[in-house]
């Protein structure tokens, strides 16, 4: 007697793989800015500096109103000043500091108008 033989199919493995949703992703274009500076060098004795105090080898420099600007930044000898620390208005800047900077101190106004 013949034994009946079974056909044993093989069956593939089963491979689920996980279903990530969809998400929506939207970028924003950066704005275009605009940045000026302002360039002074330090007498040791003055607060307040104003356009025709600018560097002249540098070309014409002007202090824009900080009303048409988005922020400004104070740099002495290169290291960025708090806030609180000087006041710009159009036209001129003043130091609100106890102290003035040394004779020949580089001062730079940053000006970003977004």
């Amino acid at each position: 007697m013949k034994k009946k033989r079974k056909d044993h199919k093989i069956k593939k493995p089963v491979l689920s793989l996980p279903v990530i949703p969809l998400e929506v992703q939207s970028f924003a274009i950066p704005q275009k800015v605009e940045v000026y500076e302002f360039y002074t060098i330090a007498d040791g004795i003055q607060r307040i500096f104003k356009d025709e105090d600018g560097i002249q080898e540098l070309g014409v420099q002007v202090i824009l109103s900080p009303y048409s600007l988005s922020f400004t930044n104070l740099f002495i000898n290169g290291v960025l000043q708090p806030k609180d620390s000087y006041l710009v208005e159009k036209g001129k800047f003043c130091l609100l500091t106890e102290d003035v900077p040394l004779k020949g101190t580089l001062l730079i106004l940053q000006m970003v108008k977004a």
